[in-house]
């Protein structure tokens, strides 16, 4: 039984019907990945990261060491900002 139906384009892209984004949790720039498993195809969404997604926002740029009290600074300065009123 099928869930819901796709119509190919001439430049073979597929829309993927809203009633399974919202159910696959996929947004603009979610990758799906497509398995053959007996003569069927089985796609789904993509749940892992690249080596480059991890290392980019790890090692992107060095920070200088900080003391505890600077960080204890930061968090306090963070914090009041989040939750300014007015």
């Amino acid at each position: 039984m099928a869930v819901a139906h796709s119509k190919l384009t001439v430049q073979g892209q597929i829309s993927v019907p809203a009633e399974v984004r919202r159910k696959l949790g996929l947004a603009p720039g979610s990758v799906l990945e497509w398995h053959e498993e007996g003569g069927h195809y089985l796609v789904r969404r993509a749940t892992g990261h690249t080596s480059e997604e991890i290392h980019q926002p790890l090692f992107a740029k060095p920070s200088k060491p900080r003391t505890l009290a600077e960080l204890k600074a930061g968090i306090r300065q963070r914090v009041k900002r989040k939750h300014a009123r007015g």
